[in-house]
């Protein structure tokens, strides 16, 4: 490899390393070439260095002001480079006091949005957007989490048509029982069908704890209801062939007030357990 490539290679990587520094391409080809001589003046710089002639002026500026350049001559202005340790040392130095206080003051500046912003979401959770009080589930999970999390809530009454396959075993549902313990009138309501005998064994144990439980032949869907107006409705895929369940949860008191008329009516047929 010929000295004059092998130069131009030194030169392009040096020049690239400044400009990962912060210097920009014309700033780094003038640091470049100051480096290589005692002095110039700035239109004989703008040529060795490939500057246009009338941006060197602003060039120069910047490098002066960052550190990399200094006035050796006032009277014609001659430039000279400064020495590199010192340069890239106090650059970096200003740099990073630069960052510090802009970080400082962009962390005023957010400790005062935070709070600006955390009342504005909590005025906009405290709203309603559209549809918000009907949501689709489908996920058995998901379900049986949302029937959870009602149950825990429930304050006055708790209704529910029972059918299977279950998100969440009412029977296997602690919950219920610290419902009915917390005073929660609980009543449910189930298919003969789906009973055997431990599952009527259990049933027992939650009528003597006070829940009221009937049968019935047929239930046109399931059903949890919470204080007469939240609740799932859970309607079965006619589609598939697998019993699979698509959920609606609710929260809204015309919804209430319908499926608590819906219930009333089946439970008025429904006929104690034998």
């Amino acid at each position: 490899m010929s000295a004059d490539r092998a130069d131009e290679i030194e030169y392009q990587r040096f020049w690239r390393r400044l400009q990962q520094l912060g210097l920009n391409s014309y700033e780094s080809r003038s640091y470049m070439v100051l480096l290589g001589h005692p002095k110039f003046k700035a239109l004989e710089l703008a040529a060795r260095a490939g500057v246009p002639r009338q941006k060197i002026y602003e060039v120069l500026d910047s490098l002066m002001e960052k550190g990399f350049a200094q006035v050796v001559q006032e009277k014609t202005k001659l430039f000279s480079a400064v020495e590199p340790g010192l340069a890239i040392a106090s650059y970096l130095a200003r740099r990073r006091q630069a960052i510090e206080h802009e970080f400082t003051d962009q962390t005023r500046a957010a400790d005062g949005l935070v709070d600006d912003l955390r009342a504005a979401y909590a005025e906009g959770q405290g709203g309603r957007g559209t549809l918000d009080y009907l949501r689709i589930v489908t996920e058995p999970a998901q379900t049986a989490a949302e029937y959870r999390r009602m149950l825990s809530e429930v304050r006055g009454e708790y209704l529910e048509f029972s059918r299977p396959p279950y998100a969440v075993d009412p029977l296997d549902e602690q919950l219920v029982r610290q419902a009915r313990g917390a005073g929660v009138t609980c009543r449910l309501l189930l298919e003969p069908a789906t009973l055997d005998d431990s599952y009527r064994a259990r049933l027992a144990e939650y009528v003597s704890a006070g829940v009221e439980v009937r049968q019935t032949e047929s239930l046109p869907m399931k059903l949890a209801l919470f204080d007469g107006r939240s609740g799932l409705i859970a309607l079965l895929d006619p589609v598939v062939t697998r019993p699979t369940w698509t959920a609606v949860v609710f929260d809204h008191d015309g919804m209430g007030q319908a499926m608590k008329g819906l219930f009333e009516d089946y439970w008025r047929r429904g006929t104690t357990l034998g």
